[in-house]
């Protein structure tokens, strides 16, 4: 059944799946000819902005070469080892604490982190990942990027955050780009136990909104990394040329590690706390190159 409900996706058209998906979830419709918030011109640059570049970029271990030439392989976490399949993975030679995911996963989805090998469930691992294999986020989302990305297995070094009282949370940090530029950084926190999202502007002011809705934030906010300029910079330079992108980044101990590349958010399905923020955020990006 399931395989057959997939086949039956496959062929609704992209611009028509987008927009029933895109009023069952705002209970309004998406304007094709004139979009205003930043969720419709997700969905627009959806089916106008496909570069064949966007599918390395997306790849989660293609994309290290791309960021290794752009802004240089120091800003790479290292990787393990790459597989085509699950059955491929060599469990014996991974060391002690290490991180598995999927190469065509989004966010979290696909990703495995082993803390200490002697006590890791290596069963529950491999039915996780044979979950992330088949998942497809282009089908789901129509996130073109995904499309083509090879499904692959990585192994990555585990890194982690230490202050005075041992391990810290490790945060993300967002960084919203429109056309070529930064405009909001975007913190997370907490993903090992209550999430909180914050954004900051790039004077390190708290903004008074939400994105996604349903995240609160955090009740200590952030401090400011002594390197938070360094980070703005790299991610101005990952951004050039793209109407709008998210760069992310973690800052471990003081040194910058990439994250990933996303071109669309929650898909452009989160949604804003104060609404009027999806308007703002819409009218940062410029759509004047595909509409005619």
């Amino acid at each position: 059944m399931r395989l057959i409900l997939r086949s039956l996706l496959k062929i609704i058209p992209d611009k028509y799946y987008l927009s029933v998906l895109y009023f069952r979830h705002f209970k309004r419709i998406l304007h094709w000819r004139s979009p205003k918030t930043f969720s419709e011109k997700l969905q627009f640059l959806k089916i106008y902005d496909r570069r064949s570049e966007y599918t390395q970029m997306v790849d989660k271990y293609a994309v290290k070469e791309y960021v290794a030439q752009k802004i240089g392989e120091e800003y790479v976490i290292p990787t393990l080892n790459v597989w085509d399949k699950i059955e491929d993975i060599d469990w014996d030679n991974l060391p002690n604490q290490f991180v598995l995911k999927t190469t065509h996963g989004g966010g979290s989805n696909g990703v495995i982190i082993c803390r200490d090998k002697s006590v890791f469930n290596r069963k529950l691992a491999c039915e996780s990942l044979q979950k992330a294999m088949f998942a497809d986020i282009y089908i789901k989302y129509r996130e073109w990027p995904y499309k083509n990305v090879r499904k692959r297995i990585i192994a990555e070094e585990y890194i982690m955050n230490e202050n005075s009282q041992g391990i810290s949370d490790l945060l993300d940090y967002k960084f919203f780009c429109f056309n070529g530029k930064p405009k909001y950084c975007q913190v997370i926190s907490g993903r090992s136990a209550n999430m909180c999202i914050d954004f900051f502007d790039k004077a390190w002011q708290h903004q008074d909104f939400h994105e996604p809705h349903n995240y609160p934030f955090a009740k200590k906010l952030p401090q400011k990394p002594s390197n938070f300029n360094k980070m703005w910079e790299l991610a101005t330079v990952l951004a050039n040329g793209k109407p709008f992108v998210r760069i992310d980044f973690y800052n471990i101990n003081g040194k910058i590690y990439f994250g990933e590349i996303t071109f669309f958010p929650t898909s452009g399905f989160g949604g804003f706390d104060p609404i009027e923020w999806d308007y703002k955020f819409g009218s940062m990006i410029d759509l004047c190159l595909y509409q005619k």
